[in-house]
């Protein structure tokens, strides 16, 4: 009875027969039996690591295409693990992100810098007690709402997202941000790569749970 793989050897040549053992061949069937569980295990282990890896080159890129620090990218950027339904998310804020938060702002008495950014007339300083940010009064001759995306006056005196209006309505100030539209078309490429990454992630990790269970077997 053959107990495995083996060779023979001839005056001119020499064979070598492949063929699984009988012990081998019940740790498969036995590990056939665990296969819905090993296969949870490692779809579990491959999800989390891909989101933990698309995170990474999401951040990287955005941070690269719009001149924001990765750091403040990433905190837009929030994995949930996979679930009892097989599934992992990675949610991504894209409403238009703080200037401040793109770099280190420098004051200077034109203006605010940051990132490679300038507004003209802004200032940087906290107001009414909030974090330090770049603000312009609506009323400045370098207001540009393009560089104050998501930042709308309310007819009735008010204020909506970005706006605070000072003393009384009177002097309504805009807080300089930056827009993330241009990164919609991206996230199509991005599903892509992480679904081929995940098909690599799942294969390594379906490998690891056949070989833990042989040594385990041994």
């Amino acid at each position: 009875m053959s107990v495995g793989s083996y060779h023979k050897q001839s005056a001119a040549a020499g064979i070598i027969s492949l063929q699984v053992s009988p012990e081998d061949m019940k740790g498969f069937q036995d590990f056939a039996k665990l296969v819905p569980k090993a296969v949870i295990a490692a779809q579990r282990r491959a999800i989390n690591k891909t989101l933990r890896w698309l995170r990474t080159h999401v951040a990287r890129e955005v941070g690269r295409q719009e001149r924001i620090a990765i750091g403040a990218v990433r905190q837009r950027l929030k994995a949930f693990p996979m679930g009892s339904n097989g599934q992992g998310k990675l949610w991504f804020g894209i409403n238009p992100i703080e200037a401040s938060r793109a770099g280190r702002p420098r004051q200077s008495r034109s203006g605010v810098s940051v990132a490679g950014r300038r507004y003209q007339g802004a200032f940087f300083k906290r107001v009414y007690g909030g974090s330090l940010d770049i603000w312009i009064r609506t009323a400045s001759k370098h207001f540009d709402a393009g560089d104050y995306p998501d930042s709308e006056v309310s007819g009735g005196g008010g204020h909506r997202s970005g706006w605070v209006s000072e003393n009384d309505s009177r002097f309504p100030l805009a807080k300089a941000k930056i827009s993330l539209d241009d990164v919609r078309p991206h996230f199509e490429a991005w599903t892509a790569r992480a679904h081929q990454r995940l098909q690599e992630v799942m294969a390594q990790e379906l490998n690891y749970e056949l070989h833990k269970y042989l040594r385990r077997t041994a």
